[in-house]
């Protein structure tokens, strides 16, 4: 499914009214039903949904690894809502905790609170020696926007980005921030990378739930060329994560673990 379509607008500009192309994103709703159960809806960009389903069912400990995905299913009959089959071995007690603790921003059905709870985060302290240059980040940011098309078409999506190496990066485009990164991710995991020797990029305000996806994923650097709250800067300190906002031109704000980042 193409993930964008044409309309027209009625556009003002120096002073005339004239008719124009625009494009828009798409969005659709996903059901994701886990061993004949649903367990939870998000609204979401109808493109990389199997890997988007990855990133999120292990970052909220659903399953442990990709291994335990045994088939996903996706099936659409409007192009506008979508059921996810997924048979898996799973962890019940986190598929509960979706029901009792409302902390993951599904941006539609369950889990609508964007404050999280740093006592609920299942997570280790990241405390891989892996480090990069601050040059490195100056560049990767610059060219951040350009690798992303959506964004480019529309200018209606955030995005995300997990740099491997060199020659190797992934790329996450949603309406839900944090669908970026489950994106990203899931890209990642599911060709075999190991994403604690990588670091991350997003090009939105590094909120607490998108802080809490990167420790939960074990991703030790996080960088955005906006602001964390404060929330989103304790939950950094409690894990070990390189957290950096405000990286624009040879600038960086590194609230966190600056060990990370070599100059």
């Amino acid at each position: 499914m193409e993930p964008i379509y044409l309309t027209e607008v009625t556009k003002i500009k120096n002073g005339k009214k004239i008719v124009v192309k625009d494009t828009l994103i798409k969005e659709a709703k996903l059901d994701i039903i886990i061993n004949n159960k649903k367990i939870a809806s998000m609204m979401a960009v109808p493109l990389d949904l199997k890997e988007l389903i990855v990133g999120y069912i292990i970052g909220e400990k659903i399953v442990d690894k990709v291994d335990d995905i045994k088939e996903i299913i996706i099936k659409s009959e409007d192009e506008r809502n979508y059921e996810v089959l997924i048979d898996a071995k799973v962890s019940q007690k986190n598929i509960d905790k979706l029901d009792s603790e409302g902390v993951i921003v599904s941006g539609c059905g369950k889990g609508t609170s964007v404050n999280v709870d740093i006592n609920s985060i299942e997570a280790q302290k990241i405390t891989t020696g892996f480090s990069i240059k601050a040059d490195l980040l100056f560049n990767e940011m610059q060219t951040f926007y350009g690798q992303c098309p959506l964004y480019e078409q529309t200018g209606c999506v955030h995005t995300a980005k997990l740099y491997i190496d060199k020659d190797t990066y992934f790329i996450g485009e949603d309406i839900a921030q944090h669908n970026t990164i489950d994106k990203a991710v899931g890209k990642a995991l599911l060709k075999g990378y190991d994403i604690q020797h990588s670091f991350l990029m997003v090009s939105g305000r590094l909120s607490s739930e998108m802080v809490a996806k990167a420790v939960v994923h074990k991703v030790p650097i996080l960088a955005s060329r906006t602001a964390s709250t404060c929330r989103g800067v304790m939950i950094a300190e409690r894990f070990g994560l390189t957290l950096i906002g405000f990286v624009r031109g040879k600038s960086m704000n590194i609230y966190r673990n600056p060990k990370r980042i070599e100059v």
